[in-house]
């Protein structure tokens, strides 16, 4: 179906994550390309300097060996990209530099900041060149049960 899948992967659960990369793994086409991104928001200080600081370093560093774990695990392959930067944007840009057919998301239950300043997801949606899936099921995980402190520890 896709030759070139962009699945974002945030800061959710790992039941989520496990779900994205299941929906992306049956969607891409056989010789076809899943790209997992993960986006550690800007810093501050970052923006100053333009050099990664230690604490950015080994949050990419920790990123990519969950992500590598995660994808190993599933039987999935997959190229994986960690970056600093605005997620909504990188999403959008990197999909049109690799030219995606695909950027699959997830939602969450929104809060007070998405309806100031919007959420990720609605802003890859309306600046997406390429189709764009949104996965809105919740994660179905009781309050603090084992699986809850399991599925909470991906990123």
């Amino acid at each position: 179906m896709y030759r070139m899948i962009i699945c974002g992967i945030g800061m959710g659960s790992r039941q989520t994550a496990n779900r994205l990369l299941r929906r992306a793994a049956a969607l891409v086409d056989e010789g076809g390309t899943i790209l997992v991104m993960h986006v550690i928001e800007n810093v501050p200080q970052r923006r100053l300097t333009g050099i990664p600081e230690e604490s950015e370093t080994a949050a990419i560093v920790d990123a990519e060996k969950k992500l590598v774990s995660l994808c190993k695990e599933l039987g999935i392959p997959v190229m994986i990209e960690v970056r600093i930067g605005a997620a909504a944007s990188l999403l959008v840009s990197t999909a049109r530099e690799r030219a995606a057919d695909l950027i699959l998301l997830s939602s969450h239950v929104p809060d007070i900041t998405d309806y100031v300043f919007s959420s990720i997801v609605e802003k890859v949606v309306r600046h997406a060149g390429c189709s764009v899936l949104v996965d809105r099921r919740l994660a179905q995980v009781h309050e603090g049960s084992a699986l809850q402190a399991e599925d909470a520890a991906l990123l």
